[in-house]
């Protein structure tokens, strides 16, 4: 990839989260069960990048965004910062693995229909590259493989906007009915 390639990916890049945090909520927190009542996966995800929904605290605590869904799949992106470097400076894995990890259980979570939920039950992480704060931005885009009754898994990368692989990872879930609330 050229450096004219590379300088418009990070160009878009930084346009397509100006226009989502344009519509989310300022303020993070936490969906109710009154919100989320009656919705999929994919509709409590598409509430949150319409505003209706906050976002979580992890995403302002580690400085990253949802940026788009869609069935089967979930795109984060974040900004590494020297507060996320480990002793060694160098963005602590704990960062990586956030973000992958937001990344897979979102796709998963796009999966569920209304009534449904699941948990993770295996988490895997492949860091294949060092990042510093060097890099503006890297994406965890995480799709799922497989949806079923009672297992779901994804798998995603972290990419940087030059195109090089940071990390990959995967993840199986645990797939079942929310309990009633009456």
């Amino acid at each position: 990839m050229t450096e004219s390639q590379q300088d418009q990916v990070l160009a878009q890049w930084m346009a397509e989260e100006a226009v989502v945090r344009a519509h989310i909520q300022a303020q993070t927190g936490l969906a109710t069960r009154e919100q989320i009542q009656g919705r999929s996966g994919l509709e409590v995800m598409q509430a949150m990048l319409a505003g209706d929904l906050p976002p979580p605290p992890i995403a302002e605590t580690l400085d990253f965004a949802l940026i788009s869904v869609a069935h089967g799949e979930a795109v984060f992106q974040g900004k590494p910062l020297r507060r996320h470097y480990n002793p060694l400076g160098t963005v602590h894995g704990g960062w990586f693995a956030t973000l992958l990890d937001s990344a897979l259980g979102c796709a998963v979570h796009t999966t569920m229909p209304v009534g449904r939920a699941y948990t993770t039950l295996e988490f895997k992480v492949n860091l294949v590259r060092a990042l510093t704060d060097k890099v503006p931005l890297v994406r965890a885009v995480g799709k799922v493989v497989h949806s079923g009754r009672q297992v779901a898994t994804a798998e995603a990368s972290l990419v940087g906007h030059d195109g090089r692989l940071y990390a990959h990872a995967s993840t199986t879930c645990l797939v079942f009915d929310l309990p009633d609330q009456t």
